[in-house]
């Protein structure tokens, strides 16, 4: 089987992995967790995770039913690292909407035009009417993080982006959109782990992109982009939800909790819904450097 990149993540897993995340994995076996500061050792069960997820599903449709009754709006921004689950979580949220009122914003690279345009605009253009859901898988923090770390964007450009974002996400909140931000989580040797079983699985291998392999040498400079971005945007009227997502079940349970938790709807059932892992969900003094 030909591999994506020429094999660069498997070439980078060899020679330029740090020894620690190269045995992590070497010696991980299939449901442990690589993380040594995750607070579980294995994975969720699958008979546990399904039997909660039945029960969340039912909730997350009757919110949708009651955003559609209501007229409210929810908009809800997925960001994290590279392999930390977002596309999976958002797909744990979709999976038994109607997508006539609940969509993903995926957005490509910005065009031409796009690229000339008021940094915010093409992502308020997606914004949700009402009774619809927006779930954004990446959003307007990618100049926080990844434009800032490949040095796509201009530090002046970065700067004026963290002045207008408070204002930007307060007239969000004014406007009576409901309004939350996800951040997943996931440790050095679990992310190279995922982007391995991307590389050699042939329906996955679409997910990988040459910012996913010129990534993996930079995580440092991650480390660094996102702590200040976390410092700088963690607001009261627009705080950010951080889950710790290497046990990918236990942070899409989290997640939609989280998200089930910010909307009130006819009929919602706190006990189905169930309390938060405040182990593995809580604000941005949860993140953990592995």
């Amino acid at each position: 089987m030909t591999l994506p990149f020429d094999g660069a993540i498997s070439r980078y897993f060899r020679e330029g992995a740090p020894k620690a995340v190269r045995k992590a994995i070497e010696a991980a076996d299939k449901d442990d967790i690589l993380t040594a500061s995750y607070p579980y050792r294995e994975e969720m069960k699958g008979k546990d995770y399904d039997a909660r997820m039945e029960a969340l599903q039912i909730e997350l449709a009757k919110m949708q039913a009651g955003l559609k009754a209501s007229g409210q709006r929810l908009l809800v921004v997925f960001e994290g690292r590279d392999a930390a689950g977002k596309g999976g979580t958002i797909k744990a949220v979709t999976e038994n909407l109607n997508p006539r009122q609940a969509y993903v914003v995926a957005l490509a690279k910005p065009n031409e035009r796009e690229s000339q345009q008021w940094y915010f605009q093409r992502y308020v253009d997606w914004f949700p009417a009402g009774g619809e859901i927006a779930l954004y898988d990446r959003s307007w923090y990618n100049r926080a993080v990844i434009e800032h770390v490949f040095g796509f964007c201009t530090p002046d450009e970065r700067a004026k982006f963290f002045r207008q974002l408070p204002e930007f996400e307060q007239m969000i909140v004014d406007e009576g959109i409901t309004f939350r931000k996800i951040w997943l989580e996931v440790g050095r040797a679990e992310q190279l782990n995922r982007f391995l079983a991307r590389e050699g699985d042939l329906l996955k291998q679409w997910k990988l992109s040459r910012i996913d392999i010129d990534g993996l040498a930079k995580w440092e400079d991650y480390c660094k982009a996102i702590d200040e971005t976390m410092e700088r945007t963690h607001f009261k009227h627009a705080p950010w939800t951080v889950i710790l997502s290497d046990d990918k079940k236990r942070a899409r349970i989290a997640a939609i909790q989280t998200i089930l938790g910010s909307v009130d709807y006819a009929g919602k059932d706190e006990g189905a819904i169930g309390k938060v892992d405040g182990k593995i969900c809580g604000g941005p003094s949860l993140r953990k450097k592995d």
